[in-house]
């Protein structure tokens, strides 16, 4: 579950392997999201430490266009759908997906692409903190001698 960092930042393969991550957590957890016996908050927490972690790891390095985070926010509101369901039109009473513009509010988190662009200006503050001869590996700060 490596990151790879090049110098022209061709950033797309990455999205890609980690929506296909994402995709198979979510068809592993997919009739629980949708299951009428746990609550919102309990599906919510499931889709935030299992599925989000899958997709977010090494973030912290992507450059993504305006394509990928389009990609991301599709593929997180297919998920936040899924766990909120549909919505009973009052007058006609027939039933419609739940719009964007409900899921945000439903939701009451920060999006995919904030919490992207949270996590890269934190690692952005390590790596100004860092010494000149640190170097960050992923797991500890550790002198190169």
């Amino acid at each position: 579950m490596g990151t790879t960092l090049t110098d022209q930042n061709y950033i797309q393969e990455q999205t890609k392997t980690r929506l296909q991550s994402w995709n198979a957590c979510y068809h592993l957890v997919q009739n629980v999201l949708s299951s009428c016996l746990l609550y919102k908050t309990i599906k919510i927490k499931i889709y935030r430490t299992v599925m989000l972690r899958a997709v977010l790891y090494g973030c912290e390095t992507w450059s993504n266009t305006l394509r990928e985070e389009r990609r991301l926010r599709v593929f997180e509101n297919r998920v936040l759908r899924r766990i909120f369901g549909p919505e009973r039109d009052e007058v006609t009473g027939e039933w419609r997906k739940v719009h964007n513009v409900w899921l945000n509010d439903l939701y009451c988190s920060p999006n995919i692409v904030r919490v992207i662009k949270w996590r890269r200006m934190r690692w952005v503050g390590h790596v100004a903190r860092m010494g000149r001869g640190e170097v960050y590996t992923g797991f500890w700060w550790g002198n190169l001698r």
